[in-house]
């Protein structure tokens, strides 16, 4: 059924898909498996853009049934996934050159949902200002987000701000997007990269709680 919601989003029907989610919510289906299944949507959208298929009026579009399925099903997961988090604070943030907030709001709603501290300093942020929101807040983990293959050079460049201001050894790096793989993990020099929104909230936890 999830499927179904999927194939919806992906293909820009508004209606369809909040029906679809409406309905899989009575139905008792889990929250993050609804999540699930707009995140497969999201890469799907990610990968037209990408491919030219799909234009930026369509990421617009696709922004909006995700802000408004992520409200629908908030009362779902507040208080049911908090608890035994970690407390632990997450900076995140798109990087420099890469104005796409999809992915990063997905992650920032589920990290919030799981009790987790967070500062989204917003898109297309260069290196600087990333350096100046750790130096002011402090976290625990960095989220660097790039939907686009030019936002690869970006997270190297973040990162190795992040190495010359002597922040490197006081945060754990992930990066996320739908085509980020872990050779481009390993070219950025982050810690890790996400497959998907979930996997990011994995990762803040096992980072945080075995800090």
């Amino acid at each position: 059924m999830t499927n179904l919601l999927t194939h919806a989003m992906a293909e820009m029907q508004e209606k369809e898909a909040l029906q679809r989610a409406k309905q899989l919510l009575e139905e008792g289906v889990g929250a993050m498996t609804i999540l699930e299944a707009c995140s497969a949507a999201m890469e799907t959208v990610g990968e037209r853009f990408e491919k030219g298929d799909y234009f930026l009026p369509h990421l617009m579009m696709a922004g909006s049934i995700l802000n408004q399925i992520s409200e629908m099903i908030k009362p779902y997961i507040k208080g049911k996934e908090k608890s035994g988090a970690g407390h632990g604070r997450v900076l995140i943030g798109t990087v420099k050159g890469d104005i796409h907030d999809i992915g990063k709001n997905i992650v920032t709603f589920l990290l919030e949902a799981n009790g987790f501290e967070t500062k989204d300093i917003g898109i297309d942020q260069h290196p600087d200002k990333f350096v100046e929101a750790i130096q002011s807040f402090q976290p625990h983990v960095v989220g660097l987000s790039g939907l686009l293959t030019l936002a690869y050079e970006s997270m190297k460049e973040t990162v190795r701000a992040i190495e010359t201001a002597g922040l490197r050894d006081t945060v754990r790096i992930m990066i996320g997007g739908a085509l980020v793989t872990e050779q481009v993990r390993s070219y950025t020099g982050a810690d890790a990269f996400g497959q998907d929104a979930l996997a990011g909230v994995r990762l803040t936890k096992n980072w945080i709680g075995g800090r």
